[in-house]
């Protein structure tokens, strides 16, 4: 499914949307520009999963935890990994078995470590400033 959003607030609304879809174990990997989106995305997904306060980019931290609604989100930044044998090292698998929703940004690092049935989300930008398209496969909205 292809989507285009016109601003920040919009792209998060797509992105609660989702949240309120998702189930324990779902893995949504994010794929898109630096810039692109990818963050205030996962802003929506919080507010989809009922998750109260605000999301941050875990860029420096890797992973970041939020706690409080329905289930939890651990969101992961791996823009500074440099394969996917270091997801396996930051404990990859223990936050899978933790039954909350596991959002990725910059996959593409480490795409041979995640399942063929993960939610793609790839977020680029359109013809103007605020404008994205936004592709979503692996699940129906």
């Amino acid at each position: 499914m292809e989507f285009v959003t016109n601003s920040p607030e919009q792209t998060e609304q797509l992105g609660q949307r989702l949240g309120t879809v998702l189930s324990a174990g779902a893995v949504v990997a994010f794929t898109g520009d630096l810039g692109a989106g990818k963050t205030a995305f996962t802003r929506g997904l919080a507010g989809g999963l009922g998750i109260p306060g605000q999301v941050t980019s875990p860029t420096f931290t890797i992973v970041n935890e939020y706690e409080g609604g329905r289930l939890p989100l651990f969101h992961f930044d791996m823009y500074r990994l440099s394969c996917s044998d270091e997801l396996f090292d930051i404990g990859w698998e223990d936050y899978l078995a933790r039954g909350g929703v596991c959002a990725v940004e910059w996959s593409e690092i480490v795409d041979d470590a995640l399942d063929s049935d993960c939610i793609r989300v790839d977020i680029r930008r359109g013809d103007g400033d605020s404008v994205r398209r936004i592709t979503i496969t692996g699940i129906e909205l």
